[in-house]
């Protein structure tokens, strides 16, 4: 099937609560070009090199997400236009985030990523250190950023009771924070889920999906 009509399909399945993320990283500009054509909007990179090679090429229009690890030295090539980053998982990041959007006179809106997977590889706070960081108000000195919410990957697994049970513990997490006092109405977004398990994702909570291969196939490397 066509680009267009993968996003047709899935778009169809999506509650209108919840965005979609179009993963695009190792895919080239004119298979953007099409899923922008077919209308879609948000897309996620996870490399810097990569993004800012495909910014100044596809309309200004796009909300761009970063969504992988991200480099503090790397921060200030994508600050000027980045929407999103999901992946904030140390406070030396998001010093660095601050710092850079203030150079280019904007407010950067950030996830705070969790890890919840049982896999080492995944970055992210833990359950309780997110929950100290709120509680202690460390995000306070930050004026050039908005945390809008929480990230997290599920374990990659083929076992869905898993996978259910880490992003309920995500979901909790979220819903104890919104109700806690210690965030403003800016904090509504929960990103978890992907092509295997978004699903899952949506049933727990999810508002933002991030989606690559059930969109452009097969990554090109």
């Amino acid at each position: 099937m066509s680009i267009s009509q993968n996003l047709r399909n899935i778009k169809s399945s999506l509650p209108e609560t919840v965005t979609l993320v179009a993963v695009s990283k190792f895919h080239p500009v004119e298979a953007l070009q099409e899923a922008y054509d077919a209308g879609q909007r948000v897309f996620g990179e996870s490399r810097v090199q990569e993004l800012i090679a495909k910014q100044p090429n596809l309309p200004h229009d796009i909300e761009w997400h970063f969504i992988g690890t991200l480099q503090k030295n790397k921060v200030k090539y994508i600050a000027s236009f980045i929407h999103t980053i999901q992946s904030i998982d140390s406070m030396e990041l998001l010093k660095e985030v601050d710092k850079q959007a203030a150079k280019n006179n904007r407010t950067i809106r950030v996830l705070i990523e969790v890890h919840i997977a049982m896999e080492s590889s995944k970055h992210g706070f833990s359950i309780e250190e997110c929950r100290m960081l709120f509680q202690e108000k460390q995000f306070a000195p930050y004026s050039n950023i908005c945390i809008a919410g929480l990230m997290g990957m599920g374990t990659f697994t083929n076992d869905a009771h898993q996978t259910e049970k880490e992003f309920q513990s995500l979901q909790k997490l979220s819903d104890e924070l919104k109700h806690s006092g210690f965030v403003n109405e800016s904090f509504t977004e929960l990103s978890m889920g992907m092509s295997d398990d978004y699903l899952i994702a949506i049933q727990h909570g999810s508002t933002m999906i991030r989606i690559g291969t059930s969109i452009f196939g097969g990554r090109v490397y």
